[in-house]
Formats: C-alpha cells, sequence, structure tokens
C-alpha cells in the first residue's frame, strides 16, 4: 500500500532535531522525498542520513530563517532536489529558554530577546510561507503548507510573553492564508502543540515538570511522533477540505 504521502516532495525546517526531525522521518515512511533544513547543518546531515539509510530520498540544506536571502537559497535547493514543493513544514522555532528569559514577566523581557523571538517564531515562519507560496503557485499543482504554532498560540502563558505573541501571530497568519489561497489549491494549517518531549521544554519539564503534568488531563508529555502524525495527516491528500484550521494536539491542556 502506497504511503500518504507517496510521490511527494516536502520541505521542513527544523528538522535538525525533536519535532522536526520525527516529522521528516514518518514523511519519508510515507513515501515523500523530504528536504531537512536547519540552522544546524550537522543535525539536518543527521536526520537526512537516517531517511537515505531506511532507503528513502532526502537532502539537508541549511538555513537562518529570519533571513530572506537563506530561505530563498533553500527554497531553490529544495525545488532543485526534486523538482517541486508539494508540501512543506514551517517548523523552525525557539522557545524562551533559548534566549535566557525562561520565567521573565512581559517588563523583564530584554528588547533584544523579543525582537529575536518574534524574528525568528514569527518573521521565519513568514518569509518561508511566502516563498512556499509563490513556487506552489508557480507550480499550478497547489500544495499543503503546516506551520508550527503552540498552545501558546490559543492561551496565555505566563513567563513567556514574546513567545505566546509569536505563535498568536502565527495562528493568525495561518487563518488568514488559507483564505486566501484556497482558490489555488495551496491549503494552509497549523499544528499546536502542548508540552512535548523535546529539547526545547527541557528547562520547563526540570523546573515546573509536575506542576505541568497536573495541568495536562492525559499526565503526562507528548512525543514527537505525536506532532509529526498530525502533521503528516495535514499535508497529505486525506485532509483535502482542511484549511485555515489549527489543531492542538496537547493531551487535553487546553481543554483544561
Amino acid at each position: 500500500m502506497a504511503g500518504m504521502l507517496a510521490g511527494k516532495a516536502a520541505l521542513i525546517t527544523g528538522a535538525g532535531n525533536g519535532i522536526g526531525r520525527a516529522t521528516a522521518l514518518l514523511f519519508a515512511r510515507e513515501g515523500a522525498r523530504v528536504a531537512a533544513a536547519d540552522l544546524n547543518l550537522e543535525g539536518a546531515q543527521e536526520t537526512a542520513a537516517a531517511i537515505r539509510e531506511a532507503g528513502g530520498e532526502a537532502v539537508a540544506l541549511s538555513v537562518e530563517v529570519v533571513e530572506a536571502a537563506q530561505v530563498e537559497a533553500m527554497l531553490d535547493a529544495a525545488v532543485e532536489a526534486f523538482g517541486r514543493i508539494d508540501c512543506a513544514f514551517n517548523n523552525a522555532g525557539i522557545g524562551p529558554a533559548n534566549l535566557d528569559h525562561f520565567g521573565r514577566r512581559t517588563h523583564e523581557w530584554t528588547e533584544d530577546g523579543f525582537d529575536r523571538m518574534i524574528a525568528v517564531n514569527l518573521k521565519g515562519v513568514w518569509l518561508c510561507m511566502k516563498g512556499e507560496i509563490e513556487r506552489m503557485k508557480a507550480d499550478e499543482g497547489g500544495g499543503a503548507i503546516v506551520n508550527t504554532s503552540s498552545v501558546a498560540g490559543l492561551l496565555g502563558l505566563p513567563g513567556g510573553s514574546a513567545y505566546v505573541a509569536a505563535k498568536h501571530a502565527v495562528s493568525g497568519l495561518t487563518r488568514t492564508a488559507g483564505i486566501e489561497y484556497a482558490g489555488d489549491n495551496i491549503r494552509v494549517n497549523a499544528v499546536c502543540p502542548g508540552y512535548i518531549a523535546t529539547d526545547m521544554t527541557r528547562e520547563a519539564r526540570a523546573r515546573r515538570g509536575n506542576e505541568l503534568m497536573n495541568r495536562v488531563p492525559a499526565r503526562r508529555m507528548g512525543e514527537a511522533q505525536e506532532i509529526a502524525e498530525m502533521v503528516c495527516w495535514l499535508c497529505s491528500d486525506r485532509s483535502s477540505y482542511v484549511t485555515g484550521a489549527t489543531y492542538n494536539v496537547d493531551g487535553g491542556y487546553v481543554a483544561a
């Protein structure tokens, strides 16, 4: 039986570890050719190598998503490798701990920290979407785009104001683009992970693990693979009537 993404060419940012790597590996198992991109080229190369070792087809690309020229070069390289981009997962992002801002209240954030958070988590998504949509429109075959938002894109999160602001913006950007490009057969959706066991959540787990799990009805951390499954479905033809939507995968956190 053919996989959900058989024959499709996929681009994934933030593919060097965590959710991005899990999604890249799943995409390949489901039949996609994968362009794995990351600021950490070594991580992207490890992901691509794992795909090839399993019999799939993949290339590794380096990108700083806040730099328009680098994003364009990444997109051009993905098209050169596979002829087109059928689906894209704009997943590259950072959390407060990456900026040494974990737990800081709104007035305690530095301007540099705020700017960097918005640049990576919002502008980076927009730059990637812009280029992906342009290429999908030019190819006239349409496509599917999934952005990584967060449960922080659906509600407030004390100690993470800039992160929350960026993720709320990604959710809004996703909804708007979903409306704008439905007529072009380009679907745009977002996945909103809850607390997932990745490097990004390591500090939160170390400091407040028990407290956090008490707020999650499922009483456990999610796994990167569980986010990957949702992204794979959203990029497949099985979700052909889904666009402009945000899907929280959070063990019931938002509902509670």
